[in-house]
């Protein structure tokens, strides 16, 4: 295995991913690509299309400052002036691309990530300026309502819908013909991993219509990869590499954030791109504009990536010293047996939280405080059995309350509770374990 592969085994097994596919670039060529899938029922490969979230913004973007260059719009107009409806007449291009214009983060009403969107007529009634989190300028606060708007202000200008204008001005000339609007037939599935029983949910694949522009885009790590070394080098027929200069700049007062780019340091260098995140998705893209060293990250889970930490670990991958071997995370087999689903999640010893998940075929016991393995518990006849740590060949018994359902449980005198137990009663067990 190279450096590369064992970086993607360490995010795949910390951030419990059913499949994680990543590239990386040097000097604006792919040296890497790697995929990794658990996934008991989908196979899911390099060539794999994935939901990119928010790196969707990069790219509405790039049409708005396409639209500046050619002199359609000015970067302190105001929103109003392409939009009149919106409630956030005032608010300028510039703002809106940095979020700096003070908008609240999400549109008013259901969570639009999770369902099927509305119109634009309906998306602007909906959001009248009321929910308005602070006077333009005063502080960086993101915005996804923000990018509605932008795209809006870009079809109009345009004469076509927003995807349209992607698909014409950015991934047409870009030879970017795996990113699309809809997920494809081979499309890595949304998934939500449960955090204590480790089994997988399904998440939607929503068409969130107005708010396009601010998320919806499916794509390959390969197409990905084009679409960083374009930051970093410009295209005649796309966008000018002094203009992308521009964008990269520190537009959002005491954050890392320029024109609809995030900045981000990694490695004493100094990267440019976005995160990405979607119910089912997260995903990473950043590269070196001086280099055009580049690194993508794509992963079928709600939560898991740390999508800031990505570009590092890769782009030191090739000096570092050889990481200990990871141990895959695999999804658990639904369903969780009853006796196990009964003792799934917080537990307290006394006043101090422990985590109880089903791993693997037994029971893992996780301090709170710390996140450290404590404990390891094996099924066995009604309750489980002490495999590893303190309580190893100890019984764990599920005591039960007189309606049949779980109270407490016991090992060895130990008790644990749903609640912590009141500072002024009797310690429940026995004394805390030996250090």
């Amino acid at each position: 295995m190279s450096s590369y592969d064992d970086a993607l085994a360490s995010l795949q097994a910390a951030g419990r991913l059913p499949s994680v596919s990543a590239a990386v670039a040097r000097g604006g060529t792919p040296v890497w690509q790697g995929c990794i899938n658990v996934l008991p029922d989908r196979e899911v490969t390099s060539a794999s299309s994935y939901r990119i979230g928010s790196i969707t913004k990069t790219l509405t973007a790039v049409l708005v400052l396409q639209l500046r260059d050619e002199g359609l719009l000015a970067l302190d107009d105001p929103i109003g002036r392409f939009v009149p409806e919106t409630g956030y007449a005032e608010a300028t291009i510039r703002g809106l691309l940095a979020h700096t214009a003070g908008l609240q983060s999400e549109p008013a009403g259901t969570w639009w990530e999770r369902v099927d969107g509305g119109t634009v007529d309906q998306l602007l009634a909906a959001n009248d300026g009321s929910g308005r989190v602070a006077p333009a300028g005063e502080y960086y606060h993101y915005s996804n309502l923000g990018f509605g708007l932008l795209g809006e202000a870009v079809a109009r200008l345009r004469d076509a819908s927003w995807w349209e204008v992607v698909q014409s001005r950015l991934l047409a000339p870009l030879a970017m013909a795996a990113t699309s609007y809809h997920p494809p037939a081979d499309h890595a599935p949304g998934r939500s991993v449960d955090h204590f029983a480790h089994t997988l949910s399904a998440e939607p694949h929503t068409d969130t219509r107005a708010m396009a522009p601010a998320g919806q885009l499916w794509s390959t790590a390969a197409d990905l990869l084009r679409w960083a070394d374009f930051l970093a080098t410009g295209h005649p027929d796309v966008l000018a590499a002094s203009t992308l200069a521009e964008m990269a700049e520190r537009a959002a007062p005491a954050e890392a954030y320029g024109l609809g780019l995030r900045l981000l340091c990694a490695d004493g260098r100094t990267l440019v791109g976005h995160t990405g995140s979607m119910p089912g998705f997260m995903a990473s893209l950043f590269v070196d504009r001086s280099t055009r060293d580049a690194v993508v990250a794509l992963t079928d889970a709600t939560t898991g990536l740390r999508a800031e930490k990505v570009p590092g670990r890769f782009l030191t991958a090739a000096t570092a010293a050889a990481p200990a071997a990871a141990r895959p995370w695999r999804p658990s087999p639904r369903p969780v047996p009853t006796p196990v689903a009964e003792v799934l999640g917080t537990w307290f010893w006394g006043n101090t939280g422990f985590g109880i998940e089903w791993r693997d075929g037994e029971l893992q016991v996780h301090d709170l405080r710390t996140g450290e393995l404590e404990e390891r518990f094996a099924p066995a006849g009604d309750g489980f059995v002490g495999v590893e740590g303190y309580h190893r060949g100890e019984t764990l018994h599920l005591r039960r309350r007189a309606d049949g359902t779980v109270g407490h449980l016991e090992c060895a005198t130990f008790i644990w509770t749903r609640t912590p137990y009141d500072p002024q009663a009797p310690i429940p067990g026995g004394p805390a374990p030996a250090a």
